[in-house]
């Protein structure tokens, strides 16, 4: 792998149309479903599909992340006033926050408070504010973590060599997806004191520098296709040896697995040219854009639509529970996204709306 010279042209709403359907896979495939007895031959179904079609989607949210690392770490903007920086960022993300979050207190309030009932308060207000009002809000507030650390990882990213990037990268990708292993499958442990920078932050420098290599298709997609097929067969072997406690170990966005199959897919993303997509699918490139350029309404308005459907809040229901896993979970996926869309494209018609939704 060599840098490639000079930047390239980034398919950026290709990137971002396939991570948000694969956010709603990953959380269609999770659906809770307390009828079905774990041991049973339905319940052993219901688990390889929901294995299979979660392992793959777990590189939704990396692919979000090195895609914002991409766009956000380009050196010419390294002398971005703060000010003018946080304005821009906070105007992204403030306002949608704002609407989303009293939707689903309302959501939680008028329709789902069978099920999520908190009964409107101070303290429920606060707390929807701090840690968020529904599950996936905890993006947005990674989007702000990262946001407060930009200005400082732009000078980074802009003066360091190609040698310190690989070193800072090495190191995350030890702390975070090595360290773990060791604690896992034996009886020592690593103080984790001593790696400082994991998490999140590694997948953010990793999109900025992966952005300037060239790395043969053939190679990305077997890379794709081993840290996916391991994300499976890893979370099988380990709930059969170690138990559902650790079910989640291969699964997590911190996996070397995940690291791997997440860097795999955004350079196969990445090297797709957006004049190919214009060319050969003219209709499909209008649809790319159409989601790519709405993946934040989108990302915090599916939930509800996930469970007015799983729930048959309009009447029918697709839901593990009534159809089998492996049809229903890429239909409720597809279903979710395109109401979705019904709904967004026409609000964003409305004066100001496209400021307030996102």
């Amino acid at each position: 792998m060599d840098p490639k010279a000079g930047d390239i042209s980034l398919p950026v709403d290709l990137i971002r149309t396939v991570a948000i359907i694969l956010v709603i896979l990953l959380h269609a495939s999770a659906e809770p479903n307390f009828n079905v007895a774990q041991m049973s031959s339905q319940g052993v179904q219901l688990w390889w599909a929901s294995d299979i079609y979660g392992s793959f989607a777990r590189t939704c949210i990396p692919l979000f992340v090195m895609l914002t690392g991409v766009l956000l770490l380009q050196p010419n903007k390294a002398d971005e006033p703060l000010g003018l920086f946080f304005r821009k960022r906070l105007r992204r993300i403030g306002v949608p926050f704002i609407f989303w979050g009293a939707a689903y207190f309302a959501w939680d309030f008028l329709v789902d408070h069978q099920i999520n009932y908190q009964p409107i308060s101070v303290g429920s207000i606060v707390n929807g504010l701090l840690t968020g009002p529904d599950y996936q809000f905890w993006f947005l507030y990674l989007l702000l973590g990262l946001y407060l650390f930009t200005p400082i990882f732009r000078i980074f990213v802009k003066n360091a060599r190609w040698e310190v990037l690989r070193y800072f990268l090495l190191l995350w990708f030890i702390g975070t997806a090595v360290v773990p292993i060791l604690g896992l499958f034996t009886p020592y442990t690593l103080d984790a004191n001593l790696f400082v920078l994991t998490g999140w932050v590694g997948y953010f420098v990793l999109g900025a520098y992966l952005i300037q290599l060239h790395v043969r298709r053939g190679i990305l997609l077997l890379s794709f296709i081993f840290g996916s097929i391991w994300t499976i067969i890893g979370t099988y072997l380990i709930v059969a040896t170690l138990g559902e406690r650790v079910s989640t170990f291969f699964l997590d966005a911190y996996s070397f697995n995940i690291i791997v199959a997440s860097a795999a897919l955004f350079l196969l993303l990445a090297s797709v040219s957006s004049q190919t997509v214009e060319t050969k699918l003219p209709h499909g490139n209008r649809v790319i854009k159409l989601i790519g350029q709405n993946t934040l309404p989108i990302f915090l308005f599916h939930v509800i639509v996930l469970e007015t459907l799983q729930r048959g809040y309009l009447g029918f229901k697709i839901s593990l529970n009534t159809m089998d896993p492996i049809v229903e979970i890429p239909l409720i996926t597809a279903m979710t996204l395109l109401i979705c869309l019904a709904v967004i494209l026409p609000l964003k018609k409305i004066p100001h709306m496209k400021r307030i939704i996102g």
